[in-house]
């Protein structure tokens, strides 16, 4: 008992400290007297396309840096967000030795994600298991950084329309990467999402049917929670709210970009959720209605807040439990 209260107690501590940061770094950015204009035109441009319309992108030219493993992958991404950086897609590929058609795994970073270490470790565990890796950079993260801003600072704030682009690069980049790794022989995929990855892995997991596994780890599924409750929105909703936008507003452009509003193609028999018995961000009854929604879907908890690492060895053993491997 004494254990489990110091271990909520440790991870609401940790959860507070990084949604303070993320405040700090979220009241950079203010919104103008344009930003509610701007908003209703891209919803209303954009809510009467199908999410495959929404999420669809043609064939990229993929560059190949050969060398010692990992090879780097680089290419143009198919949606300008107007930052030099972050519009060059990036992914590290570790591909199977002496298997260039192994089933890949894609590893989807959570935001503002500060290092690939311990993803290289877990493409070095799926190499074992005769399966490729891909360690993805999404938008604003790693090498997509724009200058003067921190890594991820611009994936999440108050600008929603930056942030549906953000989620609309992400989606579309990995379907180009998908059918790039096709060519190679690749037919099957698993994900591998953690937080805002978890939330990119369940929308593309709706546009693609060709995943042996779904595994999100904490990802944001209650996209009005996350605006107008979450503690990491709370500079988010304030300017939302200093320039009149209403809380019905975004939710018009939740069929695109909520995992709540969508399935995942390859059937919900294929998919892990889980979720930290304490995170107040991605929370677990969010995550547990999900599995509601996406009824035959399997859900796992452990004992962690929104960042922590006992996840990670649990989704790996419900992989191996269900054979995929």
């Amino acid at each position: 008992m004494l254990r489990h209260h110091f271990q909520r107690l440790s991870a609401r501590a940790l959860d507070t400290a990084m949604c303070g940061m993320m405040y700090a770094i979220q009241r950079r950015h203010r919104l103008d007297g344009t930003s509610r204009e701007a908003l209703t035109r891209y919803i209303e441009s954009h809510v009467a396309l199908s999410r495959d319309e929404y999420y669809r992108a043609s064939p990229a030219e993929i560059t190949v840096a050969n060398g010692a493993v990992p090879n780097v992958l680089t290419w143009g991404s198919p949606i300008a967000s107007g930052f030099l950086e972050n519009d060059h897609a990036y992914a590290l590929h570790f591909p199977a030795p002496g298997r260039p058609d192994a089933p890949t795994v894609l590893f989807l970073h959570a935001l503002m994600s500060a290092s690939d270490t311990g993803y290289r470790r877990w493409a070095a565990r799926f190499n074992a298991a005769g399966w490729g890796a891909c360690f993805v950079h999404l938008p604003y993260h790693y090498s997509r950084v724009p200058r003067g801003h921190r890594n991820g600072e611009l994936a999440i704030t108050a600008n929603l329309v930056r942030n549906a682009e953000g989620l609309r690069q992400g989606v579309t980049e990995l379907r180009q990467l998908m059918a790039w790794l096709r060519t190679k022989g690749v037919n099957e995929f698993g994900v591998w999402g953690c937080s805002y990855g978890g939330w990119i892995g369940a929308l593309l997991a709706s546009v693609e049917r060709d995943f042996r596994f779904v595994a999100l780890l904490e990802p944001i599924v209650n996209v009005d929670h996350a605006i107008w409750q979450s503690p990491t929105g709370l500079a988010l909703r304030r300017e939302l709210q200093r320039i009149g936008i209403e809380r019905d507003l975004p939710a018009r452009a939740f069929p695109l970009t909520s995992p709540m509003h969508g399935e995942p193609l390859c059937g919900t028999e294929r998919v892990l959720l889980a979720a930290g018995k304490y995170d107040t961000i991605a929370r677990a009854e969010d995550i547990a209605e999900l599995q509601s929604l996406w009824a035959g879907a399997s859900l796992i908890t452990e004992p962690q807040g929104h960042f922590g690492y006992r996840l990670m060895s649990a989704a790996w053993r419900w992989v191996e439990e269900q054979g995929w491997l």
